[in-house]
């Protein structure tokens, strides 16, 4: 039986590669995950392990929450609405993981609202798979929105800031 945070890294693991599909079997554990694009479906069954225990059931395609959001994430298709400015432009995360605002709780954050930045600027980290990536500013500019909040989850090409380009 795979544990909740063993799942998690599967699901980044599979989310940050080219496969479409991931299907393992251990122990009478079932777990099938599928990248977006296709029709998406979880299944999760097993068979009971205590007398008594009621094994989860296959959910049906159509009922089926996507693989990243079974990890209670909120997925870029899922992200608020971005206003679209011909002057602003939109850093995304470049990968799966968790924002954080600054380098360690007591150090300020890198960047707030009004924050003038260049294309090296750092901007902010996201820990995927126990690294740190320093996220930069990738233009020169102005910060006008912060999208995400500090420790949350994050999506490949969610959008975590607003830019005005100068």
């Amino acid at each position: 039986m795979f544990k909740l945070n063993e799942i998690k890294e599967l699901i980044k693991v599979v989310d940050q590669s080219s496969l479409q599909e991931l299907e393992i079997q251990n122990e009478g554990f079932k777990l099938f995950l599928r990248k977006p694009g296709k029709t998406e479906s979880v299944l999760v069954s097993s068979t009971p392990l205590v007398s008594g225990y009621s094994a989860p059931q296959a959910i049906p395609a159509q009922a089926a929450p996507k693989a990243e959001a079974t990890t209670a994430s909120t997925s870029a298709q899922e992200a608020a609405p971005v206003p679209a400015a011909a002057d602003l432009h939109t850093i995304v995360s470049p990968m799966v993981g968790t924002f954080y605002s600054s380098p360690s709780p007591d150090s300020p954050v890198f960047v707030n609202p009004g924050s003038k930045v260049t294309e090296k600027t750092v901007v902010c980290i996201i820990e995927a798979m126990k690294l740190m990536n320093e996220i930069e500013a990738e233009a020169k500019g102005e910060i006008v929105e912060v999208l995400v909040d500090n420790g949350q989850l994050v999506e490949y090409g969610q959008p975590l800031f607003l830019l005005k380009k100068q």
